[in-house]
């Protein structure tokens, strides 16, 4: 096997094993017994685990902001944005199950940076603009608009994460029913 295949198999075995079962509870032995090398392998190619696990989380990240940058500006119109980041969200999630369930679980304590969190922080600051627009429309005070992208971006993600277990709902009506609660509030439901 060439270094890079290698290095790709050893990624795909991190990320299916830190899915599973998180970053504290996951062994260089584990990842080594699984890839069926020894663990002077994954030190040569990663360092460790931590190395291996940074690979993986920097992926995971670009594919989600990718995801979610495309679905943001795809439309003007703020409902649709709105429809289209939350289908972009679950998006990623179906294609890249293992993926999300890395950046959803316990990382190293002291990895801050590519943390879920920061990461929906991140794209909660990226449509802070978007939801200002819409609050100057509606002679609401503009100085609300991050605290309510981060509500927004919070939402969508938490509702990720159960849809990621609970497949019963087709992609499309969670989209649609998230949107309908953000767009008409709970007393104006459609």
């Amino acid at each position: 096997m060439s270094g890079f295949a290698r290095r790709e198999q050893l990624v795909s075995v991190g990320r299916s094993l830190f899915a599973e079962k998180g970053f504290g509870a996951t062994s260089v032995e584990e990842i080594a017994a699984r890839a069926k090398v020894s663990k002077p392998v994954i030190y040569e190619h990663f360092g460790g685990k931590e190395g291996l696990y940074a690979v993986i989380v920097d992926r995971e990240v670009q594919a989600l902001i990718t995801s979610l940058q495309s679905s943001l500006e795809s439309s003007e119109r703020p409902r649709l944005i709105l429809e289209n980041a939350t289908l972009g969200l679950l998006d990623y999630i179906e294609r890249n199950t293992d993926g999300f369930r890395v950046l959803v679980r316990d990382a190293p304590s002291d990895r801050t940076a590519g943390s879920f969190s920061s990461i929906m922080g991140d794209v909660a600051t990226r449509v802070e603009h978007i939801i200002a627009e819409q609050f100057k429309r509606s002679d609401f005070d503009t100085t609300w608009s991050p605290l309510y992208a981060q509500m927004l971006v919070g939402l969508i993600a938490q509702v990720g994460q159960w849809w990621l277990d609970d497949r019963r709902m087709k992609k499309d009506e969670v989209a649609a029913h998230v949107v309908n609660l953000i767009w008409n509030g709970q007393r104006g439901l459609r």
